[in-house]
């Protein structure tokens, strides 16, 4: 999935584990929709996880604030 058709602020993230601060490489999307409102699979969030890790890493960082 393209990260243009995600809505950015629609993104949840978990499994961020401060014992694994700064590299959180557990955290995952475990919710997200697209633009137009659709949420995504389970599959789709595995891969939009795993096709964008430096968006996880920042959505986990912004997940602490």
């Amino acid at each position: 999935m393209n990260i243009k058709e995600i809505n950015i602020k629609s993104l949840v993230v978990e499994e961020v584990d401060m014992r694994d601060y700064p590299d959180f490489c557990d955290a995952f999307f475990s919710y997200a929709e697209t633009v137009d409102g659709r949420e995504l699979s389970d599959a789709e969030l595995e891969s939009l996880t795993l096709d964008n890790p430096e968006l996880v890493l920042e959505a986990a960082h912004q997940s602490l604030y």
